[in-house]
């Protein structure tokens, strides 16, 4: 079982965000997320994330999450620390921690709760749950309406022993400053607001960042890091400007779409991307012709 700090200490990259397939009847596609993630393993990422919130962890029901879970531990074999996505009601966040523990899991994603804006005792009760039902190390996903200031961020950190890491998915640049100058290097700053934030997060000193692109292309993933570290602003606004800002225009148009357009990628492709359950949107006919559309100039490069 990793330590929480020999966790922190393996951070330095891209983190993998792979989609959970599911088929028609919208059921758990297991042989297609095993293709996926055998894809996704084979490149070297820092760690990978089962069940987060690309892979639409709040429609699963306990016993798909501990599939999902297991099935990742056993493609990625130690090659990289799997995160294991927690969240929701107190009682499915922790019991998903327990089990996702009990599955082989290297570290906790905590997302937020499904009661929006709660006074700041209840959302430290509710991460010091998930804290507590499981001794691996926890990394809280700052997204959606969960925008905590320095101040709740200093108290999360005092209160839970095994926090070591801070997930951003807000993409608020300014806050997030705030928030790394309050705490220094108590916890390992994460860029989570997706690819297209990559010259933001690098350019303030973040070296790690979670990328759904890696589901697709993870060679374009791991150069957007590389380009970034370097401080190779040239080479990493070509890729921006060639390949992620379309993508994510395109993700833009729908909410929920953050996710379906990955999918749609990855069916065009020739991986299982396969349908979203509700209430995430299907996409229609022209608009998968232009997902086929980005994915056709994606190819001589990074596909």
């Amino acid at each position: 079982m990793m330590k929480p700090e020999e966790l922190r200490a393996r951070f330095g990259g891209v983190i993998a965000f792979p989609v959970t397939p599911f088929k028609e009847d919208l059921s758990l596609d297991v042989e297609g997320l095993r293709k996926n993630l055998k894809h996704v393993a084979q490149f070297p990422f820092c760690a990978v994330v089962a069940a987060g919130g690309t892979g639409e962890l709040y429609s699963l029901g306990l016993d798909e999450h501990r599939l999902v879970v297991e099935e990742t531990v056993a493609a990625f074999g130690g090659k990289a620390p799997v995160l294991a996505g927690a969240g929701g009601s107190y009682a499915v966040a922790t019991a998903m921690a327990k089990q996702a523990t009990a599955a082989g899991a290297d570290g906790i994603l905590a997302l937020p709760p499904y009661y929006p804006s709660p006074p700041d005792d209840g959302l430290i009760a509710y991460y010091q749950g998930i804290g507590a039902a499981s001794p691996l190390g926890l990394l809280v996903y700052a997204r959606d309406w969960f925008a905590p200031g320095p101040n709740l961020v200093a108290k999360l950190a005092e209160a839970i022993p095994t926090l070591v890491a801070w997930k951003d998915g807000q993409g608020d640049l300014r806050r997030y400053q705030m928030i790394r100058n309050h705490l220094g290097d108590r916890l390992a700053w994460i860029g989570g607001a997706g690819d297209d934030m990559v010259p933001g997060y690098y350019a303030m000193g973040i070296r790690t960042y979670t990328s759904s692109i890696a589901t697709v292309s993870p060679k374009l993933a791991l150069d957007l890091d590389r380009f970034g570290a370097a401080g190779d602003s040239q080479s990493l606004t070509r890729l921006m400007n060639e390949y992620v800002i379309p993508l994510y225009a395109f993700r833009a148009r729908k909410k929920g779409y953050e996710v379906t357009a990955m999918k749609v990628a990855m069916d065009v492709i020739g991986l299982c991307g396969g349908a979203v359950r509700p209430p995430l949107p299907t996409m229609g006919v022209a608009e998968t012709q232009e997902i086929r559309a980005l994915m056709a100039g994606w190819k001589k490069e990074y596909l």
